[in-house]
């Protein structure tokens, strides 16, 4: 059998407007080169999943890492923080877009970067990944596990959230993989539908893969919406999408 060690550890960011925030790194042992994954948490915040995911991503040969969007919330367990930034209607658009980018940055300079890297997001950071992908030309693939609120209501719209990702397509700098399931309300299938439509309008290239009998995060195999068969399908055609852009 072949040795397999990672290293993990938590370093600090330059953020948004230069606030320093925590991110939490994985990479193989060794000098590499690797190419990178950004991971944008979702709602539920900087979470043990999260930091799981980034280990996941490290055991099959990225660099990875993980910020914290919600640094500027303080301390306390994840799901504390997250109830104090959703009470505070989340963070705005361009400090997600600051934040992702100091992450973005530090992996590509390392020296066991290939220069390469995916922007990987669920729920909201699957929105978050399709914004950044869009805002940045840094992105080589934007992987969108059950984004909401990509197509968004005029009425919903505010100064932080001041455009609908959806009409951001004609941005979108890189292929995107799209993973959802059918009994989902947020993204509902109508809303899937307006998406892709948008990326077929501006011959954007893509793969929107739909499950039946699952529905919004059938990846976290912590909680009852978890889907076992639809799950190992896919992380493996995530990784199949990755692999071949890149690398």
């Amino acid at each position: 059998m072949s040795y397999e060690s990672m290293i993990a550890e938590m370093i600090i960011l330059d953020g948004h407007n230069n606030d320093p925030i925590q991110a939490y790194t994985a990479r193989p042992m060794g000098p590499g080169p690797f190419p990178g994954i950004v991971l944008i948490h979702h709602l539920p915040g900087w979470d043990e999943w999260y930091r799981e995911a980034t280990r996941k991503f490290a055991h099959h040969g990225y660099a990875a890492i993980s910020p914290n969007l919600y640094e500027r919330a303080g301390e306390g367990s994840a799901e504390d923080v997250a109830a104090k930034v959703r009470a505070e209607g989340g963070v705005s658009d361009a400090q997600m877009v600051g934040d992702v980018d100091a992450a973005m940055d530090w992996l590509k300079s390392q020296q066991f970067s290939t220069g390469k890297a995916a922007v990987f997001g669920t729920c909201s950071g699957g929105r978050h990944a399709v914004i950044y992908c869009s805002k940045t030309d840094k992105a080589d693939a934007c992987l969108d596990l059950w984004g909401g609120r990509v197509v968004m209501d005029e009425e919903d719209l505010n100064e932080k959230l001041p455009q609908a990702p959806i009409d951001m397509t004609a941005d979108l700098d890189c292929p995107i993989l799209a993973l959802f399931g059918n009994e989902d309300q947020a993204p509902s299938a109508e809303q899937v539908d307006q998406h892709e439509k948008k990326l077929k309008e501006h011959g954007k290239t893509y793969e929107f893969h739909r499950y039946d009998g699952a529905g919004h995060g059938f990846f976290y195999y912590n909680r009852p919406l978890h889907r076992v068969e639809q799950c190992n399908d896919g992380w493996e055609k995530l990784f199949t999408f990755v692999k071949k852009h890149v690398g």
